[in-house]
């Protein structure tokens, strides 16, 4: 059976969550887990991401005599930064069902992680290990309060 999620926003939601479980197998082959929802990275933290720091690195930071557009800077910060799945917290930072990598039949690992899979909380720390790189690593100067990344 696939994962099935079910938000409860309305009566109809919770009918319908209703309706799966009593449908169920009673034999030890499915297992329910109630938790409070995460809250899902936000609009303004992803648009704070593209006009900050990614702007900020593709204008200043230069890399064995080349510069590299936001969006070359932002597949490389996902390798780099998004969670590998063994955080301590990492049931807090990223939504049921994150992975970062999968692979193809031949086998070449491919990253399948998103910035749209972090909670507020991951977007957060995947930002704040982002600038520190930018500032330590390539001498960038950041025109943007990283504070505005908060959980």
């Amino acid at each position: 059976m696939k994962d099935r999620i079910f938000v409860l926003t309305s009566k109809a939601v919770v009918v319908n969550a209703s309706s799966l479980l009593h449908n169920l197998p009673v034999d030890g082959s499915i297992e329910i887990v109630i938790r409070k929802a995460s809250k899902i990275r936000t609009p303004d933290q992803n648009a704070a991401m593209w006009a900050g720091p990614l702007r900020d690195i593709a204008e200043q930071a230069w890399v064995q005599g080349k510069q590299f557009k936001a969006d070359v800077w932002h597949e490389h910060f996902k390798r780099e930064f998004l969670p590998e799945g063994d955080e301590e917290d990492f049931d807090k930072l990223v939504k049921l069902g994150y992975r970062k990598w999968d692979y193809t039949p031949k086998g070449d690992r491919v990253l399948v992680g998103s910035t749209t899979q972090l909670t507020t909380r991951g977007m957060g720390q995947y930002m704040l290990k982002l600038e520190a790189y930018a500032q330590t690593e390539l001498g960038v100067h950041l025109h943007v309060n990283p504070k505005r990344y908060g959980e």
